[in-house]
């Protein structure tokens, strides 16, 4: 039997719903989803196996132009999904009209791979300014096939799925036919927690958290976990806790609720919050959470 597997990697510009994308196809909460642009800061990979193929998904960041270390480190994972992709998915979203670097727009345009323009939210346009949006990418990317979709509603999901089967090369599996991503467990409880503080909080707190599992210890019934929240400066750790550390409080309530569901277990989880100053633009910091690598 033929077996097809390759990877197929999701850029586009911040908040188009790359993540929500992703985590319909592996059917499982992978990736980070909020409002907030620059959600996801890596890149993240979700496995979806059947009996002859392997899809290997790749979410990533947002492209921005990056304005200090951290950033430039997120652009990075960005470039590599351009290395090593067998299909690129390039999304977009209605009334969106370019990317935010000029240079990712000519990679995408100039591709010798397949390249699935997906037109995201379309169920917040009408048929009038579809055809408008469907015509002018036509023209700005003509190297694309052009799929209109909604993530969130679901609607063509499948349909870019089974393209995407269409378009694999033959190959082996890359990874256990059981596996469902490359990240270790203690990366999705440091994004589950992260994901609580771009929810709750504003202005530049969430983009100078970092989140660290000092300690993840799994018994029969329950997971013992204690996560440290950094942030860059005493101010910002006093707004973390908040009153009473009512809204810390908060963070861990939601997050714990989170991971017993992802999980499947009892979940005792502490946190802390520390300062680490200007951890975003110190390169040994950034290496050490996993960014320049």
């Amino acid at each position: 039997m033929n077996h097809k597997a390759g990877y197929v990697n999701i850029i586009g510009n911040p908040n188009v719903g790359k993540s929500t994308l992703m985590n319909a196809f592996v059917g499982e909460k992978l990736s980070i989803i909020t409002s907030k642009a620059q959600t996801t800061r890596h890149r993240i990979l979700g496995i979806v196996n059947g009996d002859d193929f392997q899809v290997l998904f790749s979410d990533t960041p947002g492209i921005i132009k990056p304005a200090y270390e951290l950033q430039e480190s997120m652009m990075g994972f960005v470039k590599s999904a351009f290395e090593d992709a067998d299909i690129l998915l390039y999304m977009v979203e209605i009334g969106e009209q370019a990317l935010k670097d000029e240079l990712f727009f000519e990679k995408i345009t100039s591709s010798k791979i397949p390249v699935l323009l997906l037109l995201n939210k379309i169920d917040t346009s009408n048929q009038e300014q579809l055809e408008t949006q469907v015509q002018f990418w036509a023209e700005k990317v003509p190297n694309a096939e052009i799929i209109p979709i909604s993530a969130l509603e679901g609607f063509q999901v499948k349909e870019v799925f089974d393209r995407i089967i269409e378009l694999l090369p033959e190959s082996p599996p890359f990874y256990p036919k059981d596996q469902l991503t490359d990240k270790p467990e203690r990366f999705f409880i440091n994004e589950t927690i992260r994901e609580k503080i771009l929810i709750h909080y504003k202005k530049e707190i969430p983009y100078a958290v970092e989140v660290d599992t000092e300690e993840f210890l799994e018994e029969d019934t329950i997971i013992r976990i204690r996560s440290v929240i950094m942030v860059e400066r005493e101010t910002q750790k006093g707004i973390i806790i908040g009153h009473k550390g009512a809204a810390l409080k908060r963070v861990g309530v939601e997050a714990r609720k989170d991971l017993e569901l992802f999980f499947g277990k009892q979940i005792h989880l502490e946190l802390y919050v520390k300062v680490n100053k200007n951890w975003r633009s110190n390169q040994n910091q950034l290496k050490r959470f996993g960014y320049n690598q």
